[in-house]
C-alpha cells in the first residue's frame, strides 16, 4: 500500500517551475499552486500580466491534489438553504455557478489540451436511510422546480442498477456533474499557465507578505520578490502568516482508500452506472471509479485537524470496513493507496471570495471545491485586474469563527455529534 495520492502518482509531475531563487518585481504575485491559483494565474498570464506562482510544495499539493476527484453540480445544502441565507436571485447565481465551473474546466482542458480524462457521468446523492428518503425526494423536486429541470429522482429498485449494493434506499441524479483524473488536471493547469508566461515557483513557503509603499513584498527561503497585488489561494493550507484568514476557516481532514483495479466483471457487480457517488449521513462516504478501474472510496473517517500517517492508516482501516459495508463483495480485493488532506471549511459551509486584509482571497471551498476552484480563480484575475462583477459570492460577511485562532480544538466534539446523530433510524 502506498500512502501517497493516486491522483500524484499517476500523473507527470509538473516539470516547468524555475530554479532561481524568489526574486524581481510582478504585477500579481499568486499564493497557492491549487486549481484556484493555477487558473488565477493562468488567466493574469494570458491578459499579459506579469504573474508569479508561489507554492510551498509542488502543484497540485493540497486539496487539488488529495480529493475524490468530483465535479458535482450544486452546493452540497438545499437550494431552499441557499436562497434563506443569500436572498433569490443571488441563490441562483451561486448554485449555477457549480455548473459555470464545471464548462469552465471543459472547455480550459478543450482549449489547453489537458489529458485528464474528464467525462460527464452525473453523481448520485445516495439515501442511506429509509428516513431520508422523503427529504431527498423534496430536494430533487425544489431543484427541478427551481434551478435544474434536469435532475431526477431514482428509486431504490434504479439505484440497484446502478451500484451493486443493498445499502440505498434511492438517490437524486445530477446528470451534469462531471468526473477527471485531478493530478493531471492540475500539472497540465501548471503547463498552461507557465506556458502562456507565468513564472512558477515550488518548494518555496511563503515566509512573510508584508505591505510595503507600492504594493507587497514577499519573502521566502530562497529570496524574496515585490509585487502590486497578491491573490492568496491556500484554503486549510493557509499558514500563520495570513491569521486573518485562518481565524475564518477550519481545517478538516478527510481521507480516501483506492483499491487495485479492479476486473471487468468486479466493475459490473460493484459499479456499473459508472457515475460519482456520495451518501446521505452527516459524516459522509463519496465514491466511484478511477480512469483505470479502481474503487476510490473516501470520507471523514476521523473529525480532525491532522493528516499524517498514523492518521492516514488509522482512517484507511476505518474507511475500508466502511467501503465493504457498502460492497461485501470486495473483502478480498486489496488496497493500493491510502492518504489524507485537509479541507478549508468555513462555520456556514459557504466558500468566500474577495479582498479583504490587503489580499485578495478565494478559499473555505468547505469540500466542495474542486468543480468551484476553477471559476474562483478566474474571478480572482478579474479582480486584480480590477473587474469585480464576475464574482457569484462577492460582498458576503466574514467573520471570525469564536474561540478559533486557526487550530481547530472543537473538532473531535463536533465529530461525535454528528456520528450521534448517524446513529438515529
Amino acid at each position: 500500500m502506498k500512502f501517497i495520492s493516486y491522483w500524484h502518482d499517476t500523473s507527470k509531475a509538473f516539470a516547468g517551475a524555475t530554479r532561481e531563487p524568489l526574486s524581481d518585481d510582478f504585477e500579481v504575485a499568486v499564493i497557492g499552486a491549487g486549481f484556484t491559483g493555477l487558473n488565477a494565474a493562468r488567466k493574469l498570464a494570458k491578459s499579459g500580466v506579469k504573474v508569479a506562482l508561489i507554492e510551498a510544495e509542488h502543484v497540485g499539493y493540497g486539496a487539488s491534489g488529495r480529493n475524490g476527484g468530483h465535479l458535482n453540480s450544486g452546493h452540497f445544502a438545499s437550494f431552499g438553504a441557499a436562497k434563506a441565507h443569500f436572498g433569490e436571485a443571488k441563490a441562483r447565481r451561486f448554485w449555477r455557478s457549480y455548473d459555470d465551473s464545471i464548462d469552465m474546466i471543459e472547455a480550459i482542458i478543450a482549449e489547453e489540451g489537458i489529458d485528464c480524462s474528464f467525462r460527464r457521468g452525473g453523481k448520485l446523492k445516495l439515501a442511506s436511510k429509509p428516513s431520508h428518503v422523503k427529504g431527498l425526494q423534496a430536494m430533487c423536486e425544489e431543484l427541478r422546480r427551481e434551478v435544474d429541470p434536469s435532475v431526477e429522482w431514482l428509486s431504490r429498485g434504479d439505484v440497484r442498477k446502478e451500484l451493486g449494493s443493498e445499502a440505498f434506499h434511492g438517490a437524486v441524479l445530477s446528470p451534469k456533474s462531471a468526473m477527471m483524473h485531478m493530478g493531471q488536471y492540475a500539472n497540465g493547469m501548471a503547463d498552461a499557465a507557465a506556458r502562456h508566461g507565468a513564472t512558477i515557483w515550488e518548494h518555496n513557503p511563503v515566509q512573510s507578505c508584508i505591505r510595503v509603499s507600492d504594493g507587497w513584498r514577499i519573502t521566502s527561503p530562497t529570496g524574496s520578490l515585490a509585487a502590486r497585488r497578491v491573490i492568496l489561494a491556500t484554503d486549510a493550507y493557509t499558514t500563520e502568516n495570513f491569521d486573518y484568514y485562518r481565524r475564518r476557516m477550519m481545517p478538516i481532514a478527510s481521507f480516501i482508500v483506492v483499491t487495485r483495479p479492479l476486473t471487468p466483471e468486479e466493475v459490473a457487480a460493484t459499479l456499473p452506472g459508472n457515475r460519482n457517488y456520495t451518501n446521505s449521513l452527516n459524516i459522509a462516504n463519496y465514491f466511484r471509479l478511477t480512469p483505470d478501474n479502481r474503487l476510490l472510496f473516501g470520507g471523514r473517517a476521523k473529525f480532525s485537524a491532522a493528516s499524517n500517517q498514523k492518521t492516514d492508516v488509522r482512517s484507511g482501516e476505518l474507511l475500508r470496513k466502511q467501503m465493504l459495508d457498502v460492497f461485501p463483495q470486495l473483502a478480498d480485493v486489496e488496497i493500493d493507496y491510502c492518504w489524507g488532506g485537509l479541507v478549508g471549511c468555513t462555520q456556514d459551509r459557504y466558500p468566500r471570495a474577495g479582498a479583504a486584509d490587503g489580499l485578495i482571497y478565494g478559499m473555505g471551498y468547505s469540500g466542495h471545491g474542486a468543480q468551484l476552484s476553477t471559476l474562483i480563480g478566474s474571478v480572482l484575475a478579474d479582480i486584480a485586474m480590477g473587474r469585480t462583477d464576475t464574482n457569484p459570492i462577492g460582498g458576503m460577511d466574514w467573520n471570525a469563527v469564536p474561540l478559533h485562532t486557526g487550530k481547530p480544538w472543537f473538532l473531535p466534539m463536533v465529530g461525535t455529534y454528528y456520528r450521534l446523530k448517524d446513529m438515529l433510524p
